[in-house]
């Protein structure tokens, strides 16, 4: 399925409330809470958002919140104007929640790989994720897999997308980000609103990414001061240093299991390099002058769930910005974007891998980047979560 500039219902809200009723048929009380709680969680955030310019004559709005959805507007404008992404009503509402995080995420891996478990949906198609809006019930789920012999990890997610089938609105868990970190989320989720294809997550994120980015540069370079630009600048690095350190020792356990040891011995080095891994992150502390924004990541015993959604997108992104460069204009590589999308999934792939290769070695490498970007720094990311 190819979704472009989709119409105004949630991915959450259309799944839970038709499949509230198929879950009725096919005997599932736990899918029906389930799905319940999807509705409750989705209409509640909808009904207590609000127009960004009431918040603003708001007397009561204090100055820092002010600026800080003042800045959403700009950036929102420049979405529009200068990135062409949609105008519509999405990043124009703000809501605020008495609690950090809009949702929590259940992960979960087999305790000797890194393949995370599979839950599909109609519309968003399959997830390697389950979203709950409340921590406790999260936890619940969680604590079932893992008597199940899963490994998991129960996170908190600061922001979410509906894929534009909702008027996602600029939420208090997120609003705090750095100005060009908030940039890049408004960026990054307009453009899944202006085209998603359902089961190619490489596809889609590769794409939002490289618009995400290039966006933010441009943003940058008309908006940007020093300060913001330092800001960025730092951020990238850390991000980057962080990813690294991950993805090594997710080769690491990669390599454990695809070995002839025993179970027995395979789960004793796991141990062994999830403990190095604790320990190269706080010489990576020590190199940031102990900063410390990613130590909630670290709050739970560390697990392949931790690892399982860590990725990179080296393979598609170069794709995508050799196109851009080749039609030198957003609105062009969003049609060419559009076209390839239609294509079979390995006809796309193939075509993007064919442009990479022929593309000028000027072109900025692809950076290593996560799905679940919570992982990101202490300014946590969104998740793309469907129930």
């Amino acid at each position: 399925m190819v979704t472009i500039q989709p119409g105004k219902l949630s991915i959450i809200g259309v799944n839970a409330l038709f499949l509230t009723f198929f879950a009725s048929l096919i005997g599932g009380c736990a899918q029906l809470d389930y799905y319940a709680q999807a509705v409750r969680g989705e209409f509640s955030l909808l009904a207590d958002a609000r127009p960004i310019p009431v918040w603003l004559s708001d007397p009561s709005t204090s100055e820092k919140l002010k600026g800080q959805l003042r800045t959403v507007q700009e950036i929102r404008q420049f979405a529009v104007t200068q990135l062409r992404l949609p105008d519509n009503q999405s990043y124009r509402n703000y809501v605020q929640l008495q609690r950090k995080f809009v949702l929590w995420n259940v992960v979960a891996t087999p305790a000797l790989s890194l393949k995370p478990k599979q839950w599909c949906f109609p519309i968003a198609g399959c997830v390697s994720y389950r979203g709950y809006y409340n921590q406790q019930s999260a936890q619940q789920y969680g604590a079932q897999l893992r008597s199940e012999g899963y490994d998991v990890q129960v996170l908190g997610v600061p922001a979410y997308s509906t894929l534009g089938w909702f008027n996602d609105p600029v939420i208090s868990t997120f609003i705090r980000y750095p100005d060009a970190e908030l940039a890049r989320i408004i960026f990054h989720e307009l453009s899944h609103q202006l085209l998603y294809v359902k089961d190619d997550t490489d596809f889609n994120e590769a794409f939002a990414t490289t618009v995400e980015e290039e966006g933010t540069e441009k943003w940058l370079e008309v908006h940007g001061n020093d300060d913001r630009r330092r800001a960025y600048q730092e951020f990238e690095e850390r991000k980057t240093d962080f990813l690294a350190l991950l993805l090594t020792h997710r080769q690491q356990l990669q390599d454990n299991y695809a070995s002839g040891l025993s179970n027995r011995e395979k789960l004793r080095k796991k141990a062994l390099i999830f403990t190095a891994l604790q320990d190269s992150y706080q010489t990576l502390k020590k190199q940031w002058g102990g900063f410390g924004g990613y130590d909630r990541w670290f709050a739970e015993p560390l697990s392949n769930a931790h690892l399982a959604l860590v990725g990179t997108y080296y393979d598609l992104e170069p794709g995508f910005r050799a196109l851009l460069a080749q039609q030198k204009n957003f609105q062009q590589f969003y049609i060419a974007v559009a076209r390839l999308a239609k294509l079979p999934k390995k006809e796309r792939h193939r075509q993007l891998f064919a442009l990479a290769a022929g593309a000028s070695p000027n072109l900025k490498a692809a950076r290593p980047l996560t799905l679940h970007r919570e992982v990101d720094t202490d300014f946590p990311r969104e998740t793309y979560v469907a129930p």
